[in-house]
C-alpha cells in the first residue's frame, strides 16, 4: 500500500514528537485560541460574523431612536418657535426690518424698468442694431432667472442675511461699472452680472421676512412688503422722466468716456440698493435658519434682541425674555472634506467646501420632488407660470401698442411731394415727415436744419450744398447725387441706398450714432410706466387688509379670474388713452394675485427648503416672462385677438388651478 504522504517530503523533515511532548505543548491552551482552519482562505470566524451582526443591530436601533427623537424635535420646533415669536410681539424690530428689506425689493423693481428706459438712448449712443437691442432685454431676464435659482438655493445653506448682502453688493458693483461702459459688449456683460445679483433678491427677501413674523401677521405684512416693488416702478419712472431727456446734464471723463444723462439715470437707480445694503449691515440673521442648523446660542441671542427691542418701544422694558432652551433638530455636521495643511493648499480646501455646498444645494433641490411636496409644487409652478405669462406679456404689449398707435398717427400725417423742381433755394427750415418722389434740386443749399423722417426717392441733387445738417430716420433711395458737397453732416453711407454718386464730396462727416433726446425720449412712455405702477396701489392695500381674513386661495383665484375678465376690455383699445386706462385696471386687479402667491409660496415649504423652492418658482416666473415677451411683441400691428386670448386663457387656467392649492392662513411655519 502506498504511503498517503508520498510526494510531501516536508512531512518527514521533522522528527515525530512524543505524546508527552505533544501534551506539554498544548497544555493550558484555550480552544478559542486555536487557529481557525478557514483563516488561511480569508473566511471569517463564525463568532466574528455573530459579533458583526450584533453590532449592526445595535447601530440600527440607535439610528432609529435618533430618527424618532429628531422627528419629535422637528415637530416641536415649529410650535415652540411660533410661541416665541408671539411672546416677542410685533413691533419696532419688524418695522425696521420691513423698511430695509423693502428697499431691497424696491431695488429689484427699479432694475426691471432700467433697461426699457435707457434702451432708446443707449441704442443711439452705442450704435446698437435692432437684433442686439432685443438681446439686451433677453439676457437681463435670463440673468435674473439664473440668479433666482442660484441664490434661492444658497440662502438655505449660507443664511438669508449673508446671501442678501452678496446679492445687493453684486448688483451695486456691476450696475455702477455699467454706467461707464462705452462698448455695447461690455455694457451687456455688466448688465448681465447685475441681473444675476438682483435676481436673487425676491426669494431671499420674502423668506427672510417671513421668519420674523408670527402666524396672524404674515399675510398682511408680507402684502405690505409687496408695495415696495410698486415704489421701485414709481421711482424709476419719475427719475427717468426727470433725468434722461436732459442732455445737458451729461459730462465727459477724459476724451473716451462720455457720461450722457441716461448713464446718470442708471447711477441714480443704485440708491435703493445702496440704502438696503447699509441697513442690512445692522440686521441679524434669521433665527429660524440658525435653529435649523443647530446654532442654538446665536438664535437665542437674536430672539432676545427682537423681544427687548419690541417691548422697550412699547414702554415695557421690564419684560424679560423667559425662554431658556429651544429644541433644535439633530442635524449632521456639514460633510466638508477637509484637506490637511500638509496635503493641500488653502485654495484646495476652499474649492472642496464650495463644491460640497453646491452638492448640498442640488440635493435640496432634488428633495422638493418628494411625494409630500410634489403635488403642491406642481400646482404652484402652473399658477406662477400662468400669472407671469399673462402679466409680463401684457406688460410688453401695452407700451408697444401705444408706440404703434403713435407711429400710425404719425404716418397718417405724412406729406408727399411728387416731381417737384426746386432751383437756387436756401432750405433754412426743418423738413419733417415727408416723402419726395422724382424731385429735382438744382443749386440748392441745406444749412443748419434738421431732417426728420424724410425719404427722397428717385430724386436728383445737382450742385447742392449740405452744411450742419442733423437727420433722424432719413434716407435717400435710388437718387442721383452730382457735384454736391456734404459738410459737417451726419448724412453718410448708411443713409444712401442704391444711389449714384458723381463727384460728391463729404467733408468732416459725423460718422456713427448720435443722440437726439427730443426724438428718443417720449414723455408718454414714462407716464405710462408711472401710471401703471401707481395703479397697483389700491390692489395692494385691499389684498393686505383681507389676506388674513378671507385667505390666500380666494385672493389668488379671485384676482386671476377677475383679471381674465379685464383682458376682454382690451378689445376696445382704439386709442392711446383707452390702452392706458385698461392697463391701469389690469395691473390694479392682478397685483392681489401676486401678493397672495408670494405669501403662500413661503408658507407651504419647510424652512430648510423655503429659499430653494421660492427661487425655483421665481425662476419659472422669469422664464415665463421671456417667452411671453417674444410672443406678445410679435403680434403688435398684426392682431390684438391672439395676445388677448393667450392672456385670458393663461389667467383662467392659473385661477382654476390656484383654487386647488392648500390654504395656509392658519399654518405654522414647518
Amino acid at each position: 500500500m502506498d504511503d498517503p504522504y508520498h510526494g510531501y517530503p516536508y512531512q518527514t523533515d521533522y522528527p515525530p514528537q512524543d505524546e508527552d511532548a505533544a501534551s506539554d505543548a498544548t497544555e493550558g491552551a484555550d480552544e478559542d485560541d486555536q487557529m481557525y482552519e478557514g483563516e488561511y482562505q480569508g473566511i471569517p470566524h463564525p463568532d466574528e460574523i455573530k459579533e458583526a451582526r450584533r453590532a449592526a443591530r445595535v447601530e440600527a436601533r440607535r439610528k432609529a431612536r435618533m430618527a424618532a427623537q429628531q422627528e419629535e424635535e422637528e415637530e416641536n420646533l415649529p410650535e415652540q418657535y411660533e410661541t416665541i415669536m408671539e411672546d416677542c410681539g410685533h413691533g419696532r424690530f419688524q418695522w425696521m426690518l420691513f423698511f430695509v428689506l423693502g428697499l431691497a425689493l424696491m431695488a429689484d423693481g427699479v432694475d426691471g424698468f432700467v433697461v426699457g428706459f435707457v434702451l432708446p438712448s443707449a441704442e443711439k449712443d452705442m450704435c446698437i442694431s435692432n437684433a442686439d437691442k432685443g438681446l439686451l432685454g433677453l439676457l437681463v431676464y435670463v440673468a435674473m432667472m439664473v440668479g433666482a435659482l442660484v441664490w434661492g438655493g444658497l440662502c438655505d445653506k449660507m443664511g438669508r442675511r449673508k446671501c442678501l448682502i452678496y446679492v445687493l453688493t453684486i448688483d451695486l458693483v456691476f450696475s455702477f461699472l455699467s454706467c461707464f461702459a462705452q462698448g455695447y459688449g461690455f455694457f451687456l456683460f455688466l448688465r448681465f452680472c447685475s441681473g444675476f445679483g438682483i435676481g436673487g433678491s425676491i426669494p431671499i427677501v420674502y423668506t427672510y421676512f417671513t421668519e420674523f413674523l408670527q402666524m396672524d401677521k404674515r399675510g398682511e405684512h408680507l402684502s405690505w412688503l409687496c408695495m415696495f416693488w410698486m415704489f421701485g416702478g414709481l421711482y424709476a419712472s419719475f427719475t427717468a422722466w426727470g433725468i434722461i431727456p436732459h442732455y445737458g446734464w451729461g459730462f465727459a471723463i477724459g476724451t473716451h468716456i462720455q457720461m450722457h444723462s441716461w448713464r446718470l439715470f442708471i447711477l441714480v437707480c443704485l440708491f435703493p440698493a445702496l440704502a438696503a445694503l447699509i441697513g442690512l449691515v445692522f440686521m441679524p440673521e434669521s433665527p429660524r435658519f440658525l435653529l435649523e442648523n443647530a446654532r442654538h446660542d446665536e438664535a437665542w441671542m437674536i430672539l432676545r434682541q427682537v423681544h427687548d427691542t419690541n417691548w422697550k418701544a412699547k414702554g415695557e422694558p421690564e419684560r424679560v425674555f423667559t425662554v431658556t432652551n429651544i429644541k433644535t433638530p439633530q442635524t449632521q455636521d456639514d460633510e466638508f472634506i477637509e484637506i490637511q495643511s500638509e496635503t493641500g493648499t488653502a485654495f484646495q480646501r476652499w474649492t472642496v467646501r464650495k463644491m460640497t455646498m453646491l452638492q448640498q444645494v442640488m440635493a435640496n433641490i432634488m428633495s422638493l420632488s418628494a411625494p409630500e411636496l410634489r403635488l403642491q409644487g406642481l400646482l404652484l409652478v402652473i399658477v406662477w407660470f400662468c400669472l407671469a405669462f399673462s402679466y409680463h406679456g401684457l406688460g410688453v404689449w401695452f407700451p408697444d401698442m401705444i408706440k404703434y398707435m403713435q407711429y400710425e398717427e404719425y404716418e397718417s400725417k405724412v406729406r408727399i411731394f411728387h416731381r417737384e423742381r426746386v432751383e437756387r433755394f436756401h432750405f433754412n427750415f426743418s423738413l419733417v415727415n415727408q416723402i419726395h418722389r422724382e424731385g429735382e434740386y438744382i443749386h440748392d443749399k441745406f444749412a443748419n436744419i434738421e431732417i426728420k423722417s424724410v425719404k427722397f426717392e428717385s430724386s436728383l441733387f445737382e450742385n447742392c450744398y449740405f452744411e450742419d445738417v442733423k437727420s433722424t430716420n432719413t434716407f435717400f433711395e435710388n437718387c442721383t447725387i452730382k457735384n454736391t458737397v456734404f459738410y459737417n453732416t451726419d448724412l453718410w453711407q448708411d443713409k444712401f441706398k442704391n444711389c449714384r454718386m458723381e463727384n460728391a464730396t463729404f467733408l468732416h462727416p459725423k460718422k456713427g450714432c448720435h443722440l437726439n433726446f427730443q426724438e428718443e425720449n417720449d414723455i408718454v412712455i414714462y407716464m405710462v410706466s408711472f401710471l401703471g405702477s401707481l395703479a397697483v396701489l389700491p390692489g395692494n392695500i385691499i389684498s393686505a387688509l383681507f389676506m388674513d381674513k378671507i385667505g390666500r386661495i380666494r385672493i389668488i383665484g379671485g384676482s386671476m379670474l377677475a383679471s381674465s375678465a379685464c383682458t376682454f376690455l382690451l378689445l376696445l383699445s382704439f386709442s392711446q388713452g383707452a390702452v392706458i386706462c385698461w392697463q391701469c385696471l389690469f395691473y390694479g386687479v392682478s397685483v392681489a394675485a401676486w401678493n397672495g402667491l408670494e405669501v403662500i409660496s413661503v408658507e407651504l415649504y419647510p424652512s430648510s427648503k423655503r429659499g430653494t423652492a421660492f427661487g425655483i418658482l421665481n425662476g419659472i416666473c422669469k422664464f415665463a416672462a421671456i417667452i411671453a415677451s417674444s410672443i406678445f411683441a410679435a403680434f403688435i400691428g398684426i392682431t390684438k385677438i391672439i395676445p388677448i386670448f393667450l392672456a385670458f386663457a393663461a389667467l383662467v387656467c392659473g385661477g382654476m388651478v390656484a383654487l386647488k392649492l392648500p390654504e395656509t392662513r392658519e399654518k405654522i411655519l414647518s
